[in-house]
């Protein structure tokens, strides 16, 4: 994956991936982030994404609301690290996560606070043999009876577990 400048003055970064489909490549917008101009409603100075399907940005943006309302209620200036639980299976890629942060963060208490994600692996239960296992996929087979597992215990959590204010 590269970055590009972008030739729009508002835009900070367009990323960029390569997609390839019959041996065709070609490079489409992974997540193109504006700052709304002051004066534009309740989205001004915030980030609005256009392109691609990046919904850690969104994921994001509420962990980080979350955060910035409980360091306002502990009567916190400044955020210095926040941590998460993220499932395996949970659909959300942590580097995603983390460059979304970085870019919402600017300019709030919690800019250049550490995001600490802790991966939670996929726990199923296999009945049969009445133990519980750990799988990479979200259809799971016992790897002692092979037969498939219907009970998820972990790995689909997107939890925020601690802040460090002051």
């Amino acid at each position: 994956m590269q970055s590009f400048p972008s030739k729009n003055p508002l835009a900070l970064f367009i990323r960029w991936q390569a997609s390839s489909r019959n041996s065709f490549v070609s490079l489409q917008p992974a997540i193109y982030l504006e700052r709304v101009k002051p004066g534009s409603g309740r989205f001004a100075n915030r980030f609005v994404v256009f392109g691609g399907t990046m919904h850690e940005l969104s994921i994001m943006q509420s962990a980080l609301d979350q955060v910035l309302e409980k360091a306002r209620q502990a009567g916190a200036s400044r955020v210095h690290a926040i941590r998460l639980r993220i499932g395996a299976l949970s659909g959300v890629v942590p580097d995603a996560l983390q460059f979304a942060f970085e870019a919402l963060a600017d300019g709030t208490p919690a800019q250049g606070a550490q995001l600490l994600i802790e991966d939670v692996p996929a726990r199923f239960w296999c009945a049969t043999c009445a133990r519980e296992f750990e799988a990479t996929r979200m259809f799971a087979e016992c790897p002692d009876c092979h037969r498939p597992s219907m009970e998820l215990r972990a790995g689909r959590e997107m939890e925020l577990t601690s802040l460090e204010v002051d």
